[in-house]
């Protein structure tokens, strides 16, 4: 049966009836790249210009941060088709399900930030745009009153949930693909790829630090779609190759180079044709947008803010207020993500008109990578070791309100997951180095380069995989075939019992 697009979505984070499993991987293509391919992408693609590099400097940080962020972003589609629930649900197998709160916490602060860059950034471009256009005040009022209303259209479409967005999200990849191609005309006689930045060589000691910089800044846009993946790809059946699921998620990010090179390539000429506009202590690329654009594309500037901020903001939102729903039994998910919706946009009247809401924006994008990604490891070292197998009924126990199940582990803990990531997070944020803006106590010992993320990974994969050998999970959370790379121990699953999901289930040889 199909669900109309005006009908709200009833389905929680509760595993995915199969009858109702009709998305495919290209319906996930569309819904992760629609989401990036925003004017807030574009902000992101700013900051390699923002950081003194060069046009192919910063094309070279862009790209790299792109690829290895598509890299690590692509294995967690696959746990939306295997359990037919989203991701921070479907951590419950190796965080314990009571552990799984990490991956909402870290969902949460992603929807917050992400959908706060959307609605600031697509809310300036409309009054800047309108200003220039229709003579729009370009006051606080304006801008208040653009962010209030942005905000409500994204809430409405994700109160009406999965296919609404994805209609939404069908639109605007065409559109807003079409738009930055636009661009391509309204700025091709004063762009110039030999912008130099600031750097005379790459022998400047800043250099190199501003480099990993941009790239994590870039690199944080994929990342942050790690603990969404499982919202929309929970929609695809669980026969789909797993193959064509992480392409379809691969490739979305890949995709966004456009909106980020629409970024670099203006932020370029800003740079030689309204320098202060890119001024480090108070950036206003929108401001600066404005001024370079031919007025032909004032009409289009405000096109791509309204269609693309539109599915940032739903894409962000959405998956948070689902796994709300389910962490606070007490809303169900419209209650939940009129809450998180109602509590973002604060943050964001907070940030515009009290804090410097760019440099908020790159510390906070920083530091969601540093955390998020060693957890997006552990849950893809999980998904090797259990060779993709799961117990949809145990990861359901937390949000039924019950007890036991294989991933029960130690009142609902497992520590072994939980170590590997409080460990790789706290080193990561040990020796992160954003200069100006977050620098951790050990940030300067590899002469001001942020190795913050390549380190969270190694100290994740590494701990996780060696606490999986040294203390073994039960054999019963491995499924018939048995784990791979690690041990298992003989050890009891306990029966789930309580709550008022489905009949307990008979206790759990520990050799099955």
């Amino acid at each position: 049966m199909t669900t109309s697009i005006t009908e709200v979505e009833q389905h929680g984070v509760g595993r995915i009836p199969d009858q109702d499993r009709t998305a495919r991987p290209i319906d996930l293509f569309r819904l992760a790249f629609g989401g990036a391919n925003t004017f807030a992408t574009c902000v992101l693609g700013t900051f390699p210009i923002l950081f003194g590099l060069s046009f192919w400097q910063g094309l070279g940080a862009t790209v790299l941060g792109l690829l290895v962020g598509a890299l690590i972003l692509a294995p967690l589609a696959v746990f939306g088709p295997v359990n037919g629930t989203n991701n921070a649900v479907s951590s419950s197998a190796h965080l314990g399900v009571h552990g799984r709160v990490v991956g909402s916490f870290l969902a949460l602060l992603t929807a917050i930030a992400f959908f706060s860059i959307s609605v600031w950034s697509s809310g300036d471009a409309l009054v800047g745009g309108a200003n220039r256009l229709v003579g729009l005040p370009d006051s606080d009022v304006s801008h208040a009153v653009a962010y209030g209303v942005f905000a409500a259209l994204v809430l409405t479409v994700c109160i009406y949930g999965f296919r609404f967005m994805l209609l939404v999200n069908k639109i605007a990849v065409a559109a807003a693909s079409l738009l930055f191609v636009l661009g391509a005309f309204a700025f091709a006689g004063d762009f110039d790829p030999s912008y130099a930045g600031t750097f005379a060589s790459t022998a400047d000691p800043l250099f190199w630090p501003s480099f990993i910089g941009a790239a994590l800044i870039v690199l944080s846009n994929p990342i942050s779609f790690g603990a969404f993946l499982g919202d929309w790809s929970r929609y695809i059946p669980a026969a789909t190759p797993r193959r064509r699921v992480m392409g379809a998620a691969f490739l979305a990010q890949v995709a966004t180079i456009l909106p980020f090179l629409f970024g670099l390539c203006t932020a370029s000429i800003i740079a030689e044709k309204a320098a202060k506009y890119v001024d480090p202590a108070a950036p206003n690329y929108v401001g600066g947008l404005l001024a370079i654009s031919p007025g032909w594309y004032f009409l289009p500037v405000c096109l791509i803010a309204l269609i693309g901020g539109m599915s940032t903001g739903t894409t962000a939102l959405y998956g948070t207020g689902l796994d709300f729903s389910s962490v606070f039994p007490r809303f169900n998910r419209v209650q939940a993500t009129l809450f998180i919706g109602v509590l973002s946009t604060g943050f964001i009247f907070l940030g515009r008109f009290a804090l410097n809401l760019t440099q908020s924006i790159s510390t906070f994008a920083t530091l969601i990578i540093t955390c998020t990604a060693p957890w997006m490891v552990i849950m893809m070292l999980g998904y090797a070791t259990r060779r993709g197998w799961y117990d949809p009924e145990a990861l359901q126990v937390f949000n039924q309100r019950r007890r036991g199940g294989r991933y029960w582990f130690t009142h609902g803990w497992n520590w072994r997951g939980l170590s590997a990531w409080l460990a790789s997070a706290a080193v990561a944020l040990l020796f992160t180095n954003i200069p100006g803006q977050f620098v951790g106590p050990l940030g300067g010992l590899a002469d001001g380069v942020d190795i913050s993320l390549p380190l969270g990974l190694a100290v994740a994969a590494v701990l996780y995989l060696s606490l999986l050998w040294a203390f073994p999970e039960p054999r019963g959370v491995y499924g018939p075939d048995g784990p791979r790379l690690v041990r298992a121990a003989d050890t009891a699953i306990p029966p789930i019992t309580g709550g008022d999901g489905p009949a307990p289930v008979a206790d759990l040889a520990a050799t099955s």
